[in-house]
């Protein structure tokens, strides 16, 4: 598995998924300007990678700021993390990542502003941990819902370049194959930026998963054929109802599983649960540039000044959800009652 983000003494290393499968280029941070900055351009993507990624960069930031009062430094660490929430909006666990950083300093009154800095540092660490250790429980919980000798579609990347590591969907998929279950996998291209195409057949065969990529609108014809035997996603953002936020695409692919019949999944840790969101309507959907649609590279594929239209994001409503995979284990239908019942057994700001 590739590391996705790393701290390399005071600077903050990416892998920039932009240059993916053809070459392997670290973007380096010098400041939390350049944490939002690889948040905001693709160089990081996926909903846990950006929780991550948000910590790390709120403790870099930190580190620069120049006072020995911790009333004038809570007020700036403030200001920043104000500045990272605004990086993407639909994303809850970059939102999460903010708040448990600012919790932090809000408990650190009476401390030194040094010891608060190397605190958030450390706590950036824990963060990143926690991410590999989550994901790796989320696939031992979903290893049981796969089938043996089964087909698996998953749209977009949800794997160890989308978290800390191991990955959440491409996480279940992982502990299948270690369990000899004898899997196969089917991964949608996703555009614009085919995520699924560059970077979940890229991890795949780095693992040895057999896996194949499909144009996104090749999906309903294969489950009409009987080609595929269950889907699994990841997500950006769990409404408390159970809806459900994730790349563009996801929503069709869930109609379709639901007209044949097939068991559509999501795996996503509790941070990306968001119990202040009530239903999917609520979830903001960022609308990213159009150039994205219109070009791939510096090559333009559409005529000279035609209208796209580039949301990053739909809405899968919970009806169409059969399970939602987490490190606490499976949450079924109703998704409102079970999701109230885990997230008030498991503390949402946990360190």
């Amino acid at each position: 598995m590739l590391p996705t983000i790393k701290w390399e003494g005071e600077l903050i290393k990416i892998l920039d998924q932009r240059k993916l499968p053809s070459k392997k280029e670290w973007y380096t941070c010098r400041g939390y300007r350049d944490v939002i900055n690889a948040i905001e351009k693709m160089v990081i993507r996926g909903a846990p990678a950006i929780g991550v990624a948000a910590a790390m960069g709120l403790a870099l930031g930190a580190s620069s700021i120049r006072t020995r009062s911790f009333p004038a430094f809570s007020t700036r660490f403030t200001l920043l993390a104000e500045k990272m929430r605004l990086a993407r909006p639909t994303a809850v666990n970059l939102q999460w990542a903010v708040e448990r950083m600012l919790r932090l300093v809000d408990r650190s009154a009476g401390r030194s502003v040094e010891e608060i800095k190397q605190a958030l540092r450390n706590e950036s660490e824990v963060i990143l941990a926690q991410d590999i250790d989550i994901n790796k429980n989320i696939g031992r919980h979903g290893l049981t819902v796969v089938p043996e000798n089964s087909t698996i579609l998953t749209h977009c990347n949800a794997g160890s370049l989308a978290t800390a590591g191991y990955g959440t969907a491409l996480g279940v998929i992982r502990a299948a194959h270690a369990a000899r279950k004898n899997i196969r996998v089917f991964a949608d291209e996703t555009r614009p930026w085919l995520q699924g195409l560059r970077l979940t057949t890229f991890e795949l065969m780095e693992d040895g998963i057999p896996v194949t990529v499909i144009a996104d609108n090749a999906a309903g014809s294969l489950m009409r054929q009987g080609e595929i035997d269950l889907v699994i996603t990841g997500a950006d953002r769990i409404a408390a109802n159970g809806d459900v936020a994730n790349k563009i695409g996801t929503y069709q692919v869930a109609l379709m599983a639901r007209i044949h019949r097939i068991p559509f999944y999501v795996a996503a840790p509790l941070s990306t649960i968001d119990p202040a969101t009530p239903d999917g309507e609520a979830i903001p959907v960022e609308n990213r540039p159009p150039e994205e649609i219109t070009r791939i590279g510096r090559a333009a594929l559409a005529p000279p000044g035609v209208n796209a239209l580039n949301p990053a994001f739909d809405i899968t409503p919970a009806k169409y959800v059969t399970a939602i995979i987490t490190e606490a284990g499976i949450i079924l239908p109703p998704f409102k009652k079970n999701i109230k019942d885990t997230m008030r057994s498991r503390p949402r700001f946990s360190s």
